[in-house]
C-alpha cells in the first residue's frame, strides 16, 4: 500500500483533470492548493490532506480519503475523496444559477429572424 502519491498523479487518478499534464499545469498555475498553500506538482498527497481545486467554472474543496497512482473507473475515483459540505452547496447553487440563465442565441440555428433578433436584443439590455 502506498502512503503518498504525487499531487498531479492523484488529481488525474481522481478524475479532476483529463490528462496528467493538465493537472500539472493547474498545480503550477496555482489553481490547486494543498492544505491552503500553493504547491508544486511533485509534492506528495497523503490521506486526510485538504485540497482546493479550481477548474475555471467549478471550485472543489475536498479531503483525500484514499490514494491511487493509476486512473480507474469513475466509481473508483469517487471513493478517493470526500467533498466538504460548503463546497457541495456552493457547486449546487452555481449549477442552479447556470440553469436559470439561458442565452436566447444558443437555441438559434443559422441566421436569426426578426423575432429572434428582438429576443437577443431584449436579453442584452
Amino acid at each position: 500500500m502506498v502512503d503518498s502519491v504525487r499531487i498531479d498523479k492523484w488529481l488525474w487518478a481522481a478524475r479532476f483533470f483529463k490528462t496528467r499534464s493538465l493537472a500539472t499545469d493547474a498545480v503550477d498555475s496555482g489553481k490547486v492548493k494543498l492544505n491552503d498553500e500553493k504547491t508544486k506538482p511533485s509534492r506528495s498527497v497523503k490521506v486526510h490532506d485538504r485540497l482546493w481545486i479550481n477548474q475555471g467554472t467549478t471550485e472543489w474543496n475536498v479531503v483525500v480519503k484514499a490514494l491511487a497512482e493509476k486512473r480507474g473507473s469513475a466509481t473508483i475515483a469517487q471513493h478517493l475523496y470526500t467533498e466538504t459540505e460548503e463546497s457541495a452547496a456552493k457547486r449546487r447553487l452555481e449549477l442552479e444559477n447556470r440553469k436559470l440563465f439561458t442565452e436566447p442565441s444558443r437555441t438559434l440555428k443559422g441566421r436569426p429572424t426578426k423575432r429572434d433578433r428582438r429576443l437577443i436584443e431584449k436579453a442584452t439590455l
